[in-house]
């Protein structure tokens, strides 16, 4: 799959089936995030791959109820090594929009978690409080396909050189 092609049909999917990611596919999603640009090439984040199903399932009223956390075979939750560093969020994101786009390629499906307790998380899984939780993701192989949200128009979201309403 080319990469427009990934981006334009990467859907949130939040129903997955009871089957382990083939280990070749997680290797591959993994990499993708290993390789992804950072600020200074520094690097400063930290994966937690959560396959512990009780894990899974703690995490569930963690993040506020969504059941697909406690269903998805792993959840990522990625963390900023140095949260005091200005693009530290940044990178953590940008590592995890290569897993989707890598994931959807292989024909797994990934969501977003951006409602969670960070202490709760930090608590569950011993992360150090000098570390941040930025986000959490699901991956997983879909049970059904997720929908299409609304997008923006082109006009909408671009202007040049200088700012416009």
């Amino acid at each position: 799959m080319e990469v427009m092609e990934a981006v334009k049909t990467r859907r949130a999917i939040r129903s997955y089936k009871n089957q382990p990611i083939p280990e070749d596919a997680l290797a591959k999603v993994l990499e993708a995030a290993r390789l992804a640009p950072s600020a200074s090439n520094r690097q400063e984040y930290k994966f937690i791959l959560v396959k512990d199903p009780a894990l899974r399932k703690a995490l569930v009223p963690i993040c506020y109820g969504q059941l697909h956390v406690g269903q998805a075979p792993v959840v990522l939750v990625g963390c900023a090594t140095n949260p005091g560093q200005r693009y530290a969020s940044v990178d953590v994101a940008i590592a995890m929009d290569h897993i989707t786009l890598v994931a959807k390629s292989l024909g797994l499906g990934t969501c977003w978690i951006g409602a969670f307790s960070e202490a709760k998380v930090k608590q569950l899984l011993g992360i150090p409080e000098s570390v941040g939780v930025v986000c959490l993701m699901t991956i997983g192989i879909p049970a059904k396909d997720g929908f299409m949200q609304s997008r923006k128009s082109h006009e909408e979201l671009f202007v040049e050189n200088k700012w416009q309403d």
